[in-house]
């Protein structure tokens, strides 16, 4: 049976570093004690940016401003649609309401780690974009 959609985002700080979550580690839930980007399930009715939005305020009690779209990836367990901001968060500053800890990792340390689903790939594809955006904008 396949999983409702979901909404994670990408949060990037200004020395490229990606924020993720260390997923709590219980048997209850799919991939415990692995990274993880911050996000979940879309409710009914509910739109993918609006999730998203919801999902940060229940998880680290954050109010995002703004926020774009990356892209939709169609798993054959569930769809994701992923979005990203920068932003630098003082993390310790945060309260975290789902998983063990938050924190920033570059792209090289992000190879050494275990991953909550398809996110290495995800991480991976928006890593390129960000170079690819960063030479086109520097021309």
């Amino acid at each position: 049976m396949r999983e409702a959609p979901g909404a994670d985002i990408i949060i990037i700080n200004s020395q490229q570093q990606v924020l993720l979550v260390l997923r709590d580690n219980k048997s209850s839930i799919p991939f415990p004690n692995t990274w993880a980007l911050l996000g979940g399930y879309i409710e009914e009715n509910e739109s993918k940016e609006a999730a998203i939005r919801r999902e940060i305020v229940e998880e680290m009690e954050l109010e995002l401003s703004e926020i774009k779209f990356f892209k939709s990836y169609f798993w054959q367990e569930c769809d994701e649609h992923i979005f990203w901001t920068q932003l630098d968060l003082d993390i310790s500053q945060i309260t975290l309401h789902e998983g063990q800890k938050l924190a920033y990792f570059s792209r090289e340390e992000i190879k050494q780690l275990e991953f909550a689903s398809h996110y290495d790939q995800i991480l991976a594809e928006f890593f390129d974009f960000l170079a690819m955006n960063l030479e086109l904008s520097m021309g």
